[in-house]
């Protein structure tokens, strides 16, 4: 069964004839800023099972030095996907319709988290790459 997808206002639609693998929230400041929020929700995706439905046309690029990058709606602004070196990396879980089967199994850079922020009781927690004591 395929995964969909789709921005804010919904011109920008796409779909994974596969499955998400390695969800993790991660609470750097980068991350913070480039989702508008306390940490970013992400899975990683093969680009080979990732498709753009519509609206193509309407998304905009944002790359790092690095090869990173983000894709998202130029009207609605929401955040669709993370690139690397121009293909789809993987999805940001906030963007998927209905259940794509999948949970958030750590949450990595907590150690640069802001500060009002409060981290759940049991959750995986990675400090800089290494797990912290929970």
């Amino acid at each position: 069964m395929a995964i969909t997808g789709e921005c804010f206002c919904g011109d920008i639609k796409y779909k994974i004839e596969g499955s998400l693998r390695d969800a993790r929230s991660c609470h750097c400041s980068r991350c913070r800023k480039a989702f508008s929020s306390q940490a970013s929700a992400y899975a990683l995706v093969d680009a080979q099972e990732f498709e753009w439905l519509s609206g193509k046309d309407l998304l905009t690029t944002y790359s790092s030095q690095y090869g990173f990058g983000l894709q998202f709606c130029r009207q609605c602004g929401s955040t669709l996907c993370g690139t690397l070196d121009g293909s789809v990396h993987g999805v940001t879980l906030g963007c998927l319709n209905g259940d794509p089967e999948i949970e958030i199994g750590r949450h990595i850079y907590v150690d640069s988290k802001a500060s009002w922020e409060v981290m759940p009781e049991g959750v995986i927690q990675y400090a800089e790459g290494e797990l912290k004591n929970s």
